[in-house]
């Protein structure tokens, strides 16, 4: 029978207890949100919400086509420039998603020939990123400079170290100077994806390279995506002009992508220069997360300490850091669920995402909700 071997699958996964579940939410919804990556809690703000209608008033619902082709409007040109400012970067080129910014940045910068040295704890994004690519991909410790540095010395050519900035299952923060300055001994280039960055580390949310002085740097290219702190859709990759040039005539997932719905762009254009005016809310964010992981260690859970806005929390098992997951909604409270094969140690966590808009009652009930329901 034709996909018949995908009910051996789905047996599989049910034994294994890692079945996945789509649960529409409504657009009110009465739980606690310590899941969603809305990290400066500007997704509804009004200011965002007007951005996205007038772009859509503006421009339309969508597009209309590839950036190449009509997909290209004046609301993207200054969502990029804008957005490579901020960042500290020369240009700027977006996508419609984050993942076709990775796809784009990885398999377009490491040609037919070359070795990509990628992080053991990368996003998927990533992942396929090296997959699609031409060049030979070699996957090295976690956040591990030394071990970037001895798989760059194995080849001689062209060469570009991958890695997340923070990486979204533990929330820890990659070495970028370390992995930088391994890069530079070899003339490799170095690609990291700021997804988790942008809008919380940084002086006022600009990103870790930015923290990590490495803004505008020649050998430096970051991708970022537009929905997470800046409440949008869409995805971008930031670095030299000349990188940038190259990607507008190589990268498949911008060539032959339709570009990115203008409500999405004005959206994300009217966030940034939001966290322009206010930028104590990548402190917030921060600050939040920290008394997040101070209070549910102090309760006696294990937490992993937070270098940006997630923060990890082990459970026993995949079936009960389900239960917990679906205990903790059932008592107002929506967390995420992290369960192999999504997370690179096969460990289960509950990922809980930090809020600038979060109070501190919401924290305390938070980590209340949590200790009540641990397995």
């Amino acid at each position: 029978m034709a996909f018949g071997w995908i009910d051996e699958q789905a047996a599989a996964r049910r034994r294994a207890g890692l079945v996945r579940t789509l649960r529409p939410r409504p657009a009110d919804s009465p739980l606690l949100d310590l899941a969603s990556n809305d990290y400066l809690g500007l997704a509804r703000h009004p200011e965002v919400v007007e951005g996205a209608a007038a772009a859509a008033r503006t421009w339309g619902g969508g597009a209309t086509g590839s950036r190449l082709v009509t997909g290209t409007t004046e609301l993207h040109g200054e969502l990029e420039r804008e957005l490579a400012d901020f960042c500290g970067f020369e240009a700027a080129l977006v996508f419609s998603s984050g993942y076709a910014a990775n796809l784009a940045a990885v398999t377009a910068l490491a040609p037919h020939g070359s070795l990509i040295v990628s992080d053991a704890g990368n996003h998927a994004s990533l992942i396929d990123g090296c997959r699609l690519a031409r060049g030979t991909t070699q996957v090295v410790a976690h956040a591990d400079p030394d071990a970037v540095r001895k798989a760059l010395g194995t080849h001689d050519g062209p060469a570009v170290a991958v890695s997340d900035t923070v990486f979204s299952v533990d929330g820890d923060a990659a070495p970028l100077a370390g992995l930088a300055g391994a890069c530079r001994e070899h003339g490799a280039g170095l690609v990291v994806d700021d997804a988790h960055g942008l809008g919380v580390l940084g002086a006022g949310g600009r990103g870790a390279p930015h923290a990590a002085g490495l803004a505008g740097a020649d050998d430096v290219v970051v991708t970022v995506t537009l929905s997470k702190s800046l409440g949008s859709q869409g995805g971008a990759v930031l670095g030299p002009a000349r990188v940038v040039e190259h990607l507008v005539n190589a990268a498949r997932t911008f060539i032959f992508d339709t570009g990115l719905a203008p409500a999405s762009a004005g959206a994300a254009l009217a966030a940034l220069r939001l966290l322009g005016r206010e930028p104590e809310r990548a402190a917030r964010a921060r600050e939040v997360a920290t008394g997040l992981h101070a209070r549910l260690t102090a309760a006696g859970l294990e937490a992993v300490r937070p270098d940006a806005a997630v923060v990890s929390v082990r459970a026993p098992s995949p079936e009960e850091a389900v239960q917990w997951a679906a205990d903790c909604r059932a008592a107002g409270l929506f967390v995420g669920c992290f369960r192999p094969p999504s997370v690179p140690d096969d460990i289960s966590r509950l990922r809980l995402t930090a809020r600038a808009d979060l109070s501190e009652e919401q924290i305390e009930r938070a980590v209340r909700v949590i200790g009540e329901t641990r397995p």
